[in-house]
């Protein structure tokens, strides 16, 4: 524990003395990564507010924009990336499209599917919202040495790989 205890140092303490056969020290990652999330998701979603876009919105927008030209996507394709349901890809695909961000038209490939694509104006409010997006990071980020974050990358990108492979068991 530092000499400045945060929030999440105060609840073990809590738990230690209410709990003392249970070790909660995974608290100390889990509750941090927990509370971090919610400040991280806070300070990502005001930058798409400041381009009139809600977190949904800007998820596909970049989904289009990063996937090249011509910027098109199935909605299978937006809803598989986004990882959201086809119900909720619909809605949001409708709210950009009555904005004039993307359109719809059927697929060169195959005459009964649809493909979502960036129009010019999407196009141009995704460069101007990720641009202030990438900015923001490195704003976040700023606290953490240049070894700090290449450390919190690959302990991330380890424990994140366990989940994505289905074995969160860490066996």
């Amino acid at each position: 524990m530092s000499d400045h205890p945060d929030h999440v140092d105060n609840i073990q303490a809590e738990w230690r003395r209410s709990r003392p056969d249970l070790d909660v020290s995974p608290l100390g990652v889990i509750g941090r990564l927990h509370r971090l999330g919610s400040f991280l998701t806070d300070e990502l979603v005001g930058v798409y507010r400041r381009h009139g876009l809600g977190e949904g919105d800007f998820d596909v927008l970049a989904t289009l924009r990063r996937a090249g030209e011509p910027f098109e996507r199935t909605p299978g394709e937006l809803s598989a990336s986004t990882m959201v349901t086809t119900g909720a890809m619909t809605k949001r695909i409708d709210r950009l499209a009555d904005a004039g961000l993307v359109t719809r038209r059927k697929s060169d490939v195959d005459g009964r599917g649809r493909v979502v694509a960036l129009t010019d104006k999407g196009r141009r409010l995704i460069d101007e919202a990720f641009t202030d997006h990438v900015a923001n990071e490195h704003r976040l980020l700023e606290s953490l040495t240049k070894q700090e974050q290449d450390l919190l990358r690959g302990v991330l990108a380890k424990w994140l790989r366990e989940f994505e492979s289905g074995d969160s068991s860490g066996s």
